[in-house]
């Protein structure tokens, strides 16, 4: 199925964002649904980064585990996440999960998007 990671993380979840994946994931009525954290070529800076709640893991996504809630992240997006926070912020501009990656050379103004 998928690999729950024993290594140490490549990357880290907040408390904040953990527990946001947690309230989500009982709104669904599914308390198993884990954060899937995606990154897909487009958006103004070359990626971008994608978010949704996934019940399933497929061969080549890892799994890890940060104060009760699950992040799966897929093999090819993990090369891009190393060293990344996943963070969840609710400010006056919006609510949202954010990532904070040190591997980006440029990110856009909304976020959502970098480049390597």
């Amino acid at each position: 199925m998928n690999n729950m990671a024993t290594a140490p993380s490549p990357l880290v979840m907040t408390e904040a964002a953990a527990q946001r994946v947690r309230v989500l994931a009982a709104d669904e009525g599914d308390p198993s649904l884990m954060l899937r954290l995606a990154v897909t070529g487009g958006g103004c800076s070359g990626f971008s980064y994608n978010f949704s709640l996934d019940a399933d893991a497929t061969g080549d996504d890892q799994i890890y585990e940060f104060h009760g809630s699950k992040l799966v992240i897929d093999e090819a997006s993990l090369d891009l996440l190393k060293g990344c926070q996943i963070d969840y912020v609710d400010d006056l501009m919006a609510a949202s999960f954010r990532v904070s990656n040190p591997n980006a050379t440029a990110t856009c103004g909304c976020g959502t998007s970098f480049a390597v």
